[in-house]
């Protein structure tokens, strides 16, 4: 995948970069932190720049987030309410669940998706409750810019500073995804015992 990616960012520059972080936020499992590291490395061998890396991924992680975000207002509570109207008695969901999830949304959204962005996974889903649950497109944007912005800020210096060696910061990566991939299953499973023993 490494040398796809080189050879599409060295071929199409920085709208490469916009193109495939745009791609990785609405398919997470293109991996964003090869294409940052692997940018930020090849300030060092090519004309591009740090900033203008990191303005071309930001760019493409906003428009995909947004995306996502429209996907989200499609489908909003109004819709959940009617598919929980029809199939919650098997999913065993209420309508009153899902105005408590709309209204956590309602108070702790922007904080969400502002700390969703430094996620792996979650840094592109949080785009889709945040549209659920109409949050402010101005607020959205804003704090999934603040958001972007560290992540992509951090992950292209970080390439650009060990060069030839950024292929370890992507194991390190790798280490910190699967972490965070086994504690998102962890929160989930628990979840779902507590929710159910409740419900019993």
């Amino acid at each position: 995948m490494e040398a796809w990616i080189t050879d599409w960012m060295n071929q199409f520059g920085y709208l490469g970069v916009f193109l495939l972080i745009l791609a990785e936020n609405i398919f997470p499992p293109i991996p964003s932190e090869v294409i940052l590291t692997l940018g930020g490395y090849m300030t060092t061998t090519t004309s591009m720049t740090k900033l203008g890396i990191i303005i071309a991924s930001t760019a493409g992680s906003v428009i995909g987030a947004a995306i996502l975000y429209g996907i989200g207002l499609f489908l909003d509570v109004g819709r959940l309410e009617k598919i929980i109207g029809k199939y919650g008695k098997y999913l065993r969901l209420t309508m009153k669940d899902i105005h408590k999830a709309d209204a956590w949304f309602d108070k702790y959204g922007v904080w969400a998706v502002f700390f969703g962005r430094l996620i792996p996974l979650v840094r592109s889903l949080i785009s889709i409750p945040a549209g659920m649950s109409n949050m402010k497109f101005g607020l959205f944007l804003l704090f999934t810019t603040l958001g972007t912005l560290i992540w992509n800020t951090v992950l292209v210096s970080v390439g650009a500073a060990v060069g030839d060696n950024w292929d370890e910061i992507v194991g390190y990566m790798d280490i910190y995804s699967n972490i965070v991939y086994a504690l998102i299953a962890i929160g989930g499973i628990v979840f779902l015992i507590w929710y159910f023993k409740k419900r019993d």
